[in-house]
Formats: structure tokens, C-alpha cells, sequence
């Protein structure tokens, strides 16, 4: 099974809870994904020494594999200069000098955006053509069995609460693109709350496929979370296995000192086997073993 760590949001600076930090270290540690994803927003004010502190947090990770991507709040807001002609400077000096990277590893192809738009969508976010295309190229060689995953900030999906309902600009035109890339799972923040979402709440055309699954985490190590997470810290594990994708969302809880699950979410595969007629239970990742075992007559 591919296991992968999803945290977002951590804003270091003023809003960074270095305690909750601490603990999302030794829960990395614990669980040891084989990817870690970290879907922007490393920073309050994307100053020089916000970046630094994160920079020293991601060294002192333990050694995985490790997607980041930036959000918004890693452009300068205030420092007018800066967000017109050099917004991601400090970024790429800290974190990572490409701002669209793919990350393979065993099981998935991983493609990070970088959905920021200092100057056409400070809010929402925006996907150039250009990326689509690098998306594109990079899924394309992909193996039938891999995990296709898109990486990006900010939300093609409103949260559930409606709050913050501005979607990334131009979403139509990315979820039909991303439909044709045959993605399986797209990862993000921005919206301080964890929920899971599909393509398909946004456009549901005519397509009966089950659409693209969206999965956003709260912010992991801040005190900014919101609406039903308000000062609230969580994080997703995603287990994947050939036929089922399960989604568990992780709050952090101060009596139990760590992250523990608060919701599961099972999803068939693109091109896995379903449940043979209605009323069957959906299985998740662990359950695998058990379904060969039937179907073998054990």
C-alpha cells in the first residue's frame, strides 16, 4: 500500500504553534509515509525569516519523499515592490528554486502548480496554460497502475460551509483539462479547514465515472483554522492500494498529544474493481487481502 502524508498551511511567523509543530514532526516520524505533501502557505508575510524557520523545520523532517507547492501567503502582500517583480524570491532561495516539479515515487506520479497569482488572483489562485501542459507532459508517461495526483494551493471545490467560496480562477477550464490528464486525486489547502470534494460537485456533466477526488487539508501547525476548525489543527492520511483510495482526516487533539482520525473516506480507483450490486459495502485499502481471499473461495 502507498501511504501519504497531507498537511498544509503551516504558517511560520506570528500565527506558527511551534507545540503542534512538534508533534506533527513525530507523527511523520511514526507513521513514515512514502510521500509527504505540504500544500503551501509555509509562511505568515513570506519574510526572510519565516522562511528560514521553515526551511530548518522541513531539514529537520525525517528523510521521505517530500512534495512542496507555494500559496498565497508566500508572495509578499505588503511589500508592494517585491509582489510585482520578484514574489516568489525567497521561496525558491528557502524552499525550492522550481515552482512546478513532478515527484515519482512508487505507485503515483505527483504534480505540484504553483497556483499563486500576485497580481491576477490574489485570493483564488490561477493555473496558466503553460502548466496545464507541464501537467500534461508529466502524466504522460505514467504507468496504468499509477496514482495520478495534482498538487496545487489553492480550491477547485468550496468548502462544505460555503465560507471562502471563491474557487481558483478559471476551474471549468483546469477540471477539463485534469479530467483529460485522467488525474486521480488532487491535494490542497488555502481554506484552513480539511474537507473531501469531487469534480463533479462543480461540473457535473455528463460523465459517470466518479469524476476527480479533491482532498484539502486544514492548516496543520497555525492557529488561523476556520469555520469548524477554527483554532484547530489537521492533517490527511491517504492510503492507497490498487482498487481503493481511503482518506482519513487527523485532528490535532491536546488530550491525546497528537493527531488522531476524525473522518474516513472510501474511493474506488479509476479503473478498479466496484462493488459487484447495490447495498455491497464499499471496502477501503485494508480490506484488499480479504476481497482476493473471497474471490479465491478461502
Amino acid at each position: 500500500m502507498l501511504t501519504i502524508l497531507h498537511g498544509s498551511d503551516l504558517h511560520f511567523g506570528r500565527p506558527f504553534d511551534e507545540a503542534v509543530a512538534r508533534v506533527f514532526r513525530e507523527t511523520i516520524r511514526g507513521i513514515s509515509p512514502d510521500l509527504l505533501v505540504l500544500s503551501g502557505d509555509f509562511t505568515q508575510r513570506a519574510k526572510v525569516r519565516e522562511y528560514r524557520l521553515a526551511r530548518e523545520f522541513l531539514d529537520s523532517l525525517p528523510d521521505v519523499p517530500t512534495v512542496v507547492t507555494p500559496g498565497n501567503h508566500d508572495v509578499p502582500l505588503y511589500r508592494v515592490w517585491e509582489r510585482v517583480f520578484a514574489p516568489l524570491r525567497n521561496y525558491r532561495q528557502f524552499l525550492s528554486e522550481e515552482l512546478d516539479t513532478v515527484t515519482r515515487v512508487e505507485g503515483a506520479v505527483v504534480v505540484s502548480l504553483n497556483s499563486t497569482a500576485p497580481l491576477r488572483a490574489v485570493v483564488n489562485g490561477h493555473l496558466t496554460d503553460p502548466q496545464l501542459l507541464f501537467a500534461a507532459e508529466a502524466l504522460k508517461d505514467a504507468r496504468p497502475t499509477d496514482l495520478r495526483v495534482l498538487v496545487f494551493h489553492h480550491h477547485l471545490a468550496p468548502a462544505p460551509d460555503y465560507e471562502s467560496d471563491q474557487v481558483l480562477k478559471g476551474y471549468q477550464r483546469c477540471i477539463r483539462a485534469f479530467e483529460k490528464m485522467k488525474v486521480d486525486l488532487i491535494l490542497g489547502g488555502h481554506l484552513h479547514r480539511s474537507f473531501t470534494a469531487n469534480t463533479q460537485d462543480v461540473i457535473p456533466g455528463k460523465r459517470k465515472d466518479g469524476g476527480i477526488v479533491i482532498a484539502h487539508s486544514g492548516t496543520t501547525t497555525s492557529t488561523r483554522g476556520r469555520a469548524r476548525e477554527r483554532n484547530k489543527n489537521t492533517l490527511n492520511l491517504i492510503g492507497i492500494s490498487r482498487e481503493w483510495m481511503e482518506i482519513t482526516h487527523h485532528l490535532y487533539v491536546d488530550g491525546a498529544n497528537g493527531f488522531v482520525p476524525m473522518a474516513s473516506h472510501a474511493f474506488p480507483r479509476r479503473g478498479g474493481a466496484l462493488p459487484g450490486r447495490a447495498g455491497t459495502v464499499a471496502g477501503h485499502p485494508a480490506d484488499d487481502d480479504a476481497v482476493g481471499a473471497e474471490e479465491r473461495g478461502e
